[in-house]
Formats: C-alpha cells, sequence, structure tokens
C-alpha cells in the first residue's frame, strides 16, 4: 500500500504541538503545586495540583469527541493478511495478549508488513499459526492500526480460505510516526514554564518566611574567616582560632579584641571570657550605659600568660584547660583565672592592672 505523507498525522501540526505544549505544562504546574503545597502547608494549592490533572484530562477527553466521531464514520478497509509470526507475549487463562507479526494484501494497493498486538480468547489461539490467512480491517488514514476480524463474513471467510500471499520484506514495516524532536521539546519546554510560574507565584510563602526570620542587616552577624574565625552582632562577639595556636600566644588575644572593635575603638562591654584558642565578649547593649562596663582594649593582655602560668602553680597539677575572665560584677575590674589539672581547680583573682590580690589553691 501506497503510504503518502499526508495520510499520516504528523506531530508537528501546529495543533499537535499546542496540544503538546499544553499537556507538559499542566504536568509541570501539577508537579510543582504538590511539592510547594506540602513545603508551605497549603491545602488548596496541594489539592489543586491533584485535581488540575484530572480536569485536564476530562477537557481533553471531551475535545476529542468530534474527532473520534469522525473515525467511526469512516468506513474501515477490509484485507486479507497472512501472519509471519505470533508470540504470547503475557497471561494464561481466559483472553491473553498476542503479538502478531503480518503482511496485509488489500486489495487496492500494495501489500504491506505491520505488527499489532491483540487480545485472543485462549480457546481460539490454536487457529492463529504462522503462515495463515486472516482477515482484517483498518481506518484508510492509519494503516497501522490493524484489528483482527475474529468472525469475519461468509465471503471474506471463503476468500481467506483459498487464498495465498507473498511475505513482505521484513524492513518495510509500517508503523505509526514517531512523535519527533519538535514534540518533545515544546513538551519538555511546557513542563518547565508550568513548574516555573507556580514557583514564582509562591516565591514569598517559599522564601519569606526565612527571609523575614533573618534579623536586618544592621543586626546580623557578621562572619570574617582567614586563620581564625570572627562573629560578631550588636551584642556580642566571639574569635576562634585554628588548632595549634593558643590565645596566650605573643599577640595573639591582642588582634583578637582589636579585630571585635575595630569599628568602634570606644565600644564598651560588660564581660570578657579567654580560653585557649576561644575569646568571647558581651557588649554593652545600647541604653545600658549605667551597667558595670568597661573597656576591653584596657585589660593588660600582655600579663595574661604569666598569669595562667601562676594559676597553674598552685597545686592542679599539669594543666589540662584554662579560663580567664573579666568583669566588673563586684565594681572593681576583676579578673579571674582558673586552671583545671589532674588534681583539681586553682583559681587567682587580679586587680586591672593584672596585679594578684588574691590566690585560692586547689584543694
Amino acid at each position: 500500500m501506497a503510504i503518502t505523507e499526508s495520510a499520516r498525522p504528523t506531530h508537528h501540526h501546529p495543533v499537535a504541538l499546542a496540544r503538546g505544549f499544553l499537556t507538559g505544562g499542566v504536568s509541570g504546574a501539577s508537579l510543582a503545586a504538590l511539592v510547594v503545597g506540602a513545603v508551605v502547608e497549603r491545602v488548596p494549592l496541594f489539592v489543586g495540583g491533584l485535581v488540575l490533572p484530572a480536569v485536564y484530562g476530562l477537557l481533553l477527553y471531551l475535545a476529542g469527541f468530534p474527532r473520534r466521531a469522525r473515525e467511526v464514520a469512516v468506513v474501515p478497509v477490509t484485507a486479507l493478511a497472512m501472519i509471519e509470526d505470533l508470540r504470547a507475549i503475557g497471561g494464561e487463562t481466559g483472553d491473553i495478549p498476542v503479538r502478531f507479526e503480518l503482511t496485509v494484501a488489500p486489495d487496492d494497493a500494495s501489500a504491506y508488513r505491520v505488527e499489532v498486538v491483540q487480545h485472543i480468547n485462549l480457546v481460539d489461539l490454536p487457529d492463529y499459526r504462522p503462515r495463515g490467512i486472516v482477515v482484517v480491517r483498518y481506518p484508510p488514514d492509519r494503516p497501522w492500526k490493524v484489528e483482527i476480524v475474529e468472525r469475519p463474513t461468509a465471503e471474506w471467510r471463503s476468500r481467506a480460505a483459498g487464498a495465498r500471499l507473498d511475505s513482505v520484506p521484513g524492513p518495510a514495516v509500517v508503523s505509526e510516526p514517531p512523535e519527533g524532536c519538535a514534540f518533545g521539546f515544546v513538551g519538555l519546554l511546557g513542563l518547565l514554564l508550568g513548574a516555573a510560574a507556580v514557583i514564582l507565584l509562591f516565591r514569598t510563602d517559599l522564601f519569606g518566611e526565612e527571609d523575614a526570620a533573618k534579623p536586618p542587616s544592621s543586626d546580623r552577624p557578621s562572619v570574617t574567616r582567614t586563620s581564625s574565625t570572627t562573629v560578631t552582632s550588636s551584642a556580642t562577639g566571639t574569635v576562634t582560632i585554628d588548632a595549634g595556636r593558643s590565645m596566650l600566644d605573643k599577640g595573639e588575644l591582642r588582634r583578637a579584641i582589636d579585630s571585635l572593635t575595630k569599628d568602634d575603638v570606644k565600644r564598651t562591654a560588660l564581660t570578657v571570657v579567654v580560653q585557649e584558642r576561644l575569646l568571647s565578649v558581651v557588649f554593652t547593649p545600647n541604653g545600658a550605659e549605667a551597667a558595670p562596663h568597661f573597656a576591653p582594649r584596657s585589660l593588660p593582655y600582655e600579663r595574661f600568660p604569666a598569669l595562667v602560668e601562676e594559676a597553674s602553680g598552685l597545686g592542679a597539677g599539669s594543666p589540662q584547660s584554662w579560663q580567664l575572665t573579666a568583669d566588673r560584677l563586684t565594681g572593681a575590674l576583676t579578673i579571674r583565672v582558673s586552671v583545671t589539672g589532674p588534681d583539681g581547680t586553682a583559681s587567682l583573682e587580679t586587680d586591672a592592672q593584672g596585679r594578684v590580690i588574691r590566690r585560692i589553691p586547689a584543694s
């Protein structure tokens, strides 16, 4: 049979491309609505993601009524065909799907080869055998939609009983035209645009809560990473140095304090706490000038290594950890040094200049 290009429904037709784009858009919007609805906990959006494909499918089905009516009105072509090969592809009882490879020989056109799958009752399966002649029918504009007529008329049964057909070479198989790259492209484009549209519409719900939870830029902690990590905000500041270094190393504490107060050299603090690799400062809040504060730059940092060493000699043994705290909770600025070792914890207190005023040996 001569199959012309006009006889084949092509997916490159504008209507087919538009339908593919719309189908992709609905699929993308539905998937995005399900995900976004679950994330932002919007039940109507989530339900809309479930309902949208069903509504679209119903509309597509209704829109196809005229086409299906035209197809039903077309008188199918009836012809003889020879079974080249057959193979059951599933099921063992009742009607089972069988894949047929047929040579179809229309009365008024060239023979062609086609592959079809049709359900055949298990009882009737022995009636179909290779080289056997059957009666088939198909739409004239879709010759690949061949259907075997299980109960043909007496005339066609008589023709099939005495017919002899020649095989058509296997490569000459008629099949439905492929969708093509253009159809796939517009479908993918619709999918992406549909998903993007839903995400853009609800971007505030997706990202707004996270942005609102962040403090304003003026109050947001700033983080600086070099050989140390500095985190500052309006209320606190911390500096963490890398492993292998100590806050007691020469100039380390002074550099750490400068990194926290470089924007305001007159900034005051309520408490300064120093450990082996960590410096923590609680700054004086705005409007709390009456609180017992002090200038963190005024501390005698050069004395701290000697104070820690002296506290280590108060019976704690080999130091395992140490901490230095400066505050004005008692009125005058006091610096407390505590060292913990295998024999207990020893401590001492100094004045603002680092002069020892009290020693507490390990018990």
